[in-house]
């Protein structure tokens, strides 16, 4: 099959990837194995590296729609292929090189990343759910989809594009889900994560300097310890969250929605806008 790249470029391409992104949810929803993923051809870790071999920057190896999952790849150098709509759902990925891999609405639930290099990777409408990113490197990535319940202790996020994507709510707000997601010690520093979703996340100790964290909830969230200095928080749920020992200084939090907040007495929240006067 010819290499085919599916990085979006325009308007028209997202919708395009978002249409495509629904028709493969649907098709497999309920889907329980690799058995079940009819239409997806079946590739071992032979066939992989195979078709590694021969690829170059210039000439990417293609596993577009190709089913991989639950097949052992630590460690393997995917040069920068086409894994767009690929399943690697159970695969091992430890320290698997990724790095400007295309991975758009492909899955990797449960899949193994820890250690892995992801930077600069194509990561939209990827599902993620119960995955392992812990020590993983998405610094660059463009990521929106669905890390929920996803490990990424010590990972680093920093300057990840993961903000909402506001072109196509036709279809339902796209964005990046780390509800649940354990994210103590991860370093988000610069991140775009505008509307994300925090619910119930573990954020102890994140390094979240300068985020654009407007909109996002945060329900349930901890961020004990966390570093939120220069980040903004405009308009964001901040509901049962928890911020003992956070620094929070400079952050903006104009309209934010404060509720049940705990801890703030102990927050380093100089210079921070629009912190309730109850919670200083």
């Amino acid at each position: 099959m010819a290499n085919r790249r599916l990085f979006p470029t325009s308007q028209h391409m997202r919708s395009l990837l978002m249409a495509l992104l629904m028709a493969l949810l649907l098709a497999q929803a309920g889907a329980a194995g690799a058995a079940e993923w009819a239409g997806y051809e079946k590739l071992d870790r032979a066939q992989v590296l195979s078709r590694l071999a021969g690829a170059t920057a210039a000439a990417p190896a293609d596993f577009y729609a190709r089913n991989l999952s639950g097949l052992d790849l630590a460690s393997i150098d995917f040069k920068g292929a086409n894994l767009g709509a690929a399943v690697l759902n159970g695969s091992k990925l430890q320290h698997a090189n990724l790095a400007g891999c295309n991975l758009t609405v492909s899955f990797g639930e449960g899949a193994d990343f820890s250690g892995a290099n992801l930077s600069g990777a194509m990561m939209f409408s990827m599902q993620l759910k119960g995955a392992n990113l812990a020590g993983a490197n998405l610094a660059g990535a463009r990521f929106i989809g669905d890390l929920s319940r996803a490990r990424l202790r010590g990972a680093n996020l920093a300057g990840l594009q993961g903000a909402a994507d506001m072109k196509n709510q036709s279809m339902g707000l796209m964005r990046a889900s780390f509800a649940s997601a354990d994210l103590r010690d991860a370093n988000l520093a610069g991140a775009d994560l505008k509307r994300a979703d925090f619910s119930f996340a573990d954020l102890r100790g994140a390094k979240l300097m300068n985020a654009n964290l407007a909109g996002a909830e945060f329900a349930s969230a901890d961020l004990r310890g966390a570093d939120l200095s220069g980040a903004d928080l405009r308009g964001a749920e901040l509901i049962d969250t928890r911020f003992a020992d956070a620094v929070l200084t400079g952050a903006r939090f104009e309209g934010a929605s404060w509720r049940g907040v705990q801890g703030m007495e102990n927050a380093a929240a100089r210079g921070a806008l629009a912190v309730p006067e109850s919670l200083r």
